[in-house]
């Protein structure tokens, strides 16, 4: 899905660009073809300066998502979600990132939080991102306490899994 909304846009790396952060941050777009997360509207000048793109680009990316009917379906409908991600160093939270091979395959969130379980950490959020909307999906555990170095073996072994941060 990720790949066949950025060919609509094939000749704009700039509205490329748009594209992407509107879907990384779960920004929508609402009838007036304005921005919005939640009810709160984000200036386009914000938005622009964020990408280092011309405002007007960030007006006509809107106005391109409204015009196709799926586009319009997929961006009045998106939504964000708060992560616990950037709280983590203040919480005293521990951030698991893991990445795997086909992030399409079936078993990854549970498989590597049952290992997770199976060591009696808990768990205070998982965020999978999507392969139909990210190039580089992870998956991300945030954890009450430290992972120990064995845990961290164990989830890096799975077959499935290219790398295992913390």
């Amino acid at each position: 899905m990720f790949d066949e909304i950025m060919e609509k846009f094939e000749g704009s790396p700039s509205q490329q660009a748009v594209i992407r952060l509107l879907l990384e941050r779960g920004f929508s777009v609402n009838e007036d073809g304005r921005v919005v997360s939640g009810g709160i509207e984000i200036p386009y000048t914000g938005i622009a300066r964020e990408l280092d793109v011309d405002r007007r680009v960030v007006d006509s990316t809107t106005d391109a998502i409204l015009e196709d009917p799926e586009l319009r379906r997929i961006f009045r409908n998106i939504s964000a979600i708060p992560s616990l991600m950037d709280l983590a160093p203040v919480l005293d939270l521990t951030v698991l990132t893991v990445e795997v091979a086909e992030a399409d395959d079936s078993g990854i969130v549970a498989e590597v939080t049952g290992l997770i379980a199976d060591h009696d950490i808990s768990i205070r959020q998982v965020i999978s991102e999507d392969p139909e909307f990210t190039d580089d999906p992870k998956l991300y555990v945030i954890t009450d306490e430290a992972v120990p170095g064995d845990l961290l073996v164990e989830i890096r072994d799975l077959s499935y899994v290219r790398s295992v941060e913390f």
